[in-house]
């Protein structure tokens, strides 16, 4: 069982590609939809919330042990969940989720602190993102004519357009559609993000190996740095051409390289 957990402001139906490849595989896979918008889970300053969101998906299922497998802040989830389940975690697998440490560390502290996490984040793009159209065909035009989502496998970007979307309710004739990750959410999250895992990770350890798996181009991975996520892993670290949004952009060689991780992870477990 592969126990997914999307990134920030994508829908884990965004990631069907990757679903119905781990499945062909013959994994059963489970996830959360939206992170954040359970009023019962809400987004709050150590993701506490949402980390219990993932965690009662794991309690739910009736398998022992479940790999974790997550995408940016989903990777970040990941570990935190798996802090709190140890018992339960047969690996784990981040996906461009590189763990901040050290003086980048102390002073994300201090900008959250002083509350100005909006000014440094994509939170104040995210407060300002687009997120209404009259109709599928708008959405369709609008993404499609980005840079970013230009560089998606076609089927990905199709998911994203309707499975991203939702009826917007403050549309009269019916067929108007918005973002159904909401911006204000998406801004929060950027704005709270975890800046201590791995003091965390020192005090509740995940229970199973992990592995990371890069973008070639990924800006989050040269502004983080790799040395945090290189102990953490012990060295578990792999490529793949691509921005911070690879899995998106190749769906099938994420699919691939996430196996392959599970596999080696097994070996790794049994000694």
């Amino acid at each position: 069982m592969i126990v997914f957990s999307h990134a920030n402001s994508y829908s884990a139906a965004t990631y069907r590609q990757l679903f119905d490849g781990w499945r062909a595989a013959g994994h059963e896979v489970a996830a959360v939809e939206h992170f954040g918008h359970d009023a019962q889970f809400p987004v709050d300053r150590r993701w506490r919330g949402m980390t219990q969101q993932l965690t009662a998906l794991i309690d739910s299922l009736p398998q022992p042990r479940v790999w974790l497998v997550g995408h940016s802040m989903g990777g970040y989830l990941s570990l935190l969940a798996a802090g709190q389940r140890p018992v339960r975690v047969r690996g784990i697998v981040l996906l461009d989720s590189p763990v901040v440490y050290g003086w980048k560390s102390g002073l994300l502290s201090v900008v959250k602190a002083v509350g100005q996490m909006e000014r440094v984040s994509p939170a104040a793009v995210a407060v300002k993102r687009r997120d209404r159209w009259p109709d599928l065909g708008e959405v369709h035009s609008h993404f499609a004519a980005k840079p970013m989502f230009a560089r998606w496998h076609p089927d990905v970007l199709k998911d994203y357009i309707h499975h991203g979307t939702e009826a917007d309710p403050a549309d009269a004739s019916g067929v108007g559609r918005r973002l159904s990750f909401r911006p204000a959410i998406e801004a929060e999250i950027y704005s709270t993000v975890p800046h201590r895992l791995v003091p965390y990770m020192r005090l509740h350890p995940p229970g199973g190996p992990v592995a990371f798996v890069a973008g070639t181009r990924s800006r989050e991975v040269r502004q983080v740095g790799l040395t945090a996520t290189h102990r953490i892993t012990q060295g578990r670290i792999s490529w793949i051409e691509g921005s911070h949004l690879f899995p998106f952009e190749r769906p099938d060689e994420t699919v691939r390289e996430v196996l392959d991780w599970m596999r080696r992870l097994d070996a790794v477990a049994e000694g």
